[in-house]
C-alpha cells in the first residue's frame, strides 16, 4: 500500500516526531473518520511507499535518512499572506527547505502544489502570474513538477467568504493563468499540470496528469495499484493516516479544517507517545489490521 501523510492535516509540519516514533515502532493506528470506534492498524512492513503532503517540510528533513521506503513529497507553496494563511512560516524559509529536500530525495520525487488558486481584488490575476513566475525562478534547478488547483467551495471557504473575498472564475481567467503559468514553467524547465480539475488547461500548455499516477507509483515501487475510488481522480489508491480538524495552520480555504475550536481541542489531545495521531486507544475500540 501507499501511505499518504497526510491530506487531512499537516503531519510533517506539526507532528513529525510522532510520525517518526510510529515508524520506528513499526505500526500506526488510524481511527475511521466515519466510524469512531473502528481503528485501522497499519504495519510499515506492508507499506510500499510514502507520500508526504505538507506546507513546511523543515521538521522532517533530518529524519528522512531513517526512512527505508520510497518517498514522494508534495509541498504546497502559495503566495498568500497572513490574512489567508495566518500560521504558515515565512515563505523564504520554506523555499530554502524545499531546496534541501530536493537534494535529499531527488528532484523527480518532489512536486510543488500551487494550490488552491482563488481570485480577489488583492490576489488578482497579475498577482498570481507574478508570484508563480517568481516561485519558478527561486526553485529553478530544484523542482521539475508543479500541480495547480482552483478553489472549491468547501464549508470552510463559505465560512471565510468575507475574509477570502473570492470572485468567480471567468473563462478568460483560466486562459490567462494557463498561458502565463505554462510560459513560466517552460522557461525554468518545469512541467505544470492540474489533477481532477474541470479545467485542466492542457490547451494552454499544461500537461495531463494525476497527483500520483500509476506510472509514477510503479516507478517508485515496481508494483501496480487500484484506482483511488474514494476520489475518482485517476490517482492510485492511498491510505491517509491523518485526522480532520487537527491542523493549526488555519488556512482560510482549507477543506480538512472547518471547526477551529475542534482543532484546538484535537491539538491538545495529541500525545506523541500514542499510536493514534489524536487521542489514545479506548477499551471498546475495534482494531483491524489494514492489509496490502
Amino acid at each position: 500500500m501507499i501511505l499518504m501523510v497526510s491530506g487531512r492535516t499537516d503531519v510533517v509540519a506539526l507532528y513529525s516526531k510522532w510520525f517518526m516514533k510510529r515508524y520506528k515502532e513499526g505500526f500506526v493506528d488510524v481511527r475511521n473518520p466515519f466510524n469512531n470506534k473502528m481503528v485501522n492498524r497499519i504495519y510499515f512492513n506492508d507499506v510500499d511507499a510514502i507520500l508526504f503532503c505538507t506546507k513546511n517540510p523543515l521538521p522532517i528533513l533530518d529524519y528522512l535518512k531513517e526512512i527505508n521506503k520510497p518517498i514522494l513529497f508534495h509541498v504546497t507553496l502559495t503566495p498568500y499572506k497572513k490574512d489567508i494563511e495566518p500560521n504558515i512560516i515565512p515563505k523564504g524559509i520554506i523555499i530554502e527547505s524545499i531546496k534541501k529536500l530536493s537534494n535529499i530525495i531527488g528532484i523527480d520525487n518532489l512536486y510543488i502544489r500551487y494550490d488552491p488558486i482563488f481570485l480577489s481584488d488583492k490576489y488578482n490575476l497579475d498577482y498570481h502570474k507574478q508570484a508563480f513566475d517568481n516561485m519558478c525562478s527561486l526553485l529553478n534547478g530544484y523542482v521539475k513538477h508543479i500541480i495547480v488547483s482552483f478553489i472549491d467551495i468547501y464549508k470552510n471557504v463559505v465560512k471565510n467568504e468575507k475574509i477570502l473575498k473570492f470572485k468567480n472564475f471567468e473563462e478568460n481567467d483560466y486562459k490567462e493563468i494557463g498561458i502565463s503559468f505554462s510560459k513560466s514553467a517552460k522557461k525554468y524547465g518545469m512541467t505544470v499540470q492540474t489533477c481532477y480539475e474541470e479545467k485542466n488547461l492542457i490547451e494552454y500548455g499544461f500537461i495531463k496528469g494525476e497527483c500520483l499516477s500509476h506510472n509514477l507509483a510503479f516507478k517508485l515501487t515496481k508494483k501496480g495499484y487500484k484506482n483511488w475510488k474514494a476520489r475518482n481522480c485517476g490517482c492510485v489508491e492511498m491510505v491517509d493516516i491523518g485526522v480532520y480538524n487537527s491542523c493549526k495552520h488555519f488556512c482560510k480555504y482549507c477543506y480538512a479544517n472547518y471547526d477551529e475550536e475542534k482543532v484546538n481541542i484535537n491539538y491538545k489531545n495529541h500525545d506523541p507517545n500514542s499510536t493514534l495521531l489524536i487521542g489514545k486507544l479506548q477499551k471498546d475500540d475495534i482494531i483491524k489490521i489494514r492489509k496490502k
